[in-house]
């Protein structure tokens, strides 16, 4: 599986594209799970960049939380109001596996803390999943155009799709 770390390596344009997305909406992003009954569900979540891992914890006992105990698969939508992309637009999608180590946990919310001001030292974190990332796309305007990248371990990133409009698109 790839971490944040080989992701950003391998797919330096969707990961900047990511982060600058991510950082301009406060961290947040919408994140899609199977519910219990196969169909999706879209939950807000503050994904977060530490140790070269994109880690998708947050509250406790969620339904987001019970779909990827079920089911790890996810995908993660950096969020948008510009339905005319100007910033940007990524889709990570992957699996999580549940990190328990309360030195990583320790670390993570002491980070938290320092960078944030928001407090979960002493917290136990579970579930505390690490995104597994299996491919990514982005949109983006470039010279007025529209580019789709897309991206899958051991590719390099590829451009599939540039087209003489900017008129809104997902990827």
């Amino acid at each position: 599986m790839t971490s944040w770390n080989e992701f950003a390596a391998a797919a330096p344009r969707i990961s900047t594209i990511f982060t600058r997305r991510h950082a301009a909406t406060g961290n947040l992003c919408m994140l899609a799970t199977l519910r219990k009954d196969s169909f999706p569900r879209i939950s807000p979540l503050e994904p977060r960049v530490f140790e070269g891992e994109l880690w998708l914890v947050g509250m406790p006992n969620t339904t987001k939380f019970a779909d990827l105990a079920r089911d790890p698969r996810f995908c993660l939508h950096t969020a948008t109001v510009d339905t005319h992309v100007s910033d940007g637009d990524v889709k990570l999608f992957g699996t999580v596996h549940d990190v328990q180590d309360p030195d990583l946990h320790r670390r993570f919310a002491d980070a938290l803390f320092e960078e944030t001001g928001f407090d979960l030292r002493g917290r136990k974190f579970e579930p505390f999943y690490a995104a597994d990332i299996t491919g990514a796309s982005s949109v983006e305007i470039v010279d007025g155009r529209l580019e789709v990248t897309i991206w899958k371990p051991g590719q390099v990133e590829r451009v599939v799709e540039v087209s003489d409009s900017a008129e809104p698109a997902t990827t």
